[in-house]
């Protein structure tokens, strides 16, 4: 592949939503994994993984948690320590990335994923995106929506989307 441009591959990950921070969810993984197994293989060279990370704020700007905020510096320290965590969940693919010798790039930002995602490929215009999917069925797909669909019907390349596997399936199969 000499002169040849490494084919980019966008990544959409986020952290676990059963341990949370820095832990990757078990769709983020397994679409991961699939992608060096499957795709990458031995041909580390010639490809080039941008892992994106999408912080999802609350609604209400508070983390769901029973802490009391008097200052705005217990604002700026909770904006840190979330930042924090989304840097050591990328930190986790890169460093995966640099074990088996593969060109990556990881950067953050914040929003709704399915809509940051394709706000991304457009403005990065990667070879092809890469997510994770939990495997909802009709039913929970209305209440949860889910990101890969999104990104399948809007994303401006093409869009592989990684189901995990039924022995990884949680109890309650929106948890990730």
């Amino acid at each position: 592949m000499e002169g040849a441009e490494a084919t980019r591959i966008l990544m959409g990950v986020n952290e676990s939503t059963i341990k949370g921070y820095p832990h990757a969810s078990i769709s983020s993984s397994g679409a991961f994994d699939w992608t060096i197994q499957k795709i990458v293989r031995s041909n580390t060279s010639g490809f080039k993984l941008l892992f994106l990370h999408v912080q999802v704020p609350d609604e209400d700007g508070f983390d769901d948690m029973d802490s009391l905020y008097a200052s705005p510096e217990d604002f700026k320290n909770m904006k840190h320590r979330n930042r924090t965590r989304g840097l050591h969940l990328l930190e986790y693919f890169v460093n995966r990335c640099h074990e088996i010798g593969v060109a990556c790039e990881a950067w953050m930002k914040k929003g709704d994923p399915k809509e940051v995602i394709c706000h991304e490929v457009k403005r990065v215009q990667p070879d092809l995106l890469v997510v994770g999917s939990r495997g909802l069925g009709p039913f929970q797909r209305v209440f949860v929506g889910t990101v890969s669909e999104f990104c399948q019907k809007h994303a401006e390349c093409p869009v592989i989307s990684i189901k995990r596997r039924a022995d990884e399936t949680p109890q309650d199969p929106v948890d990730d």
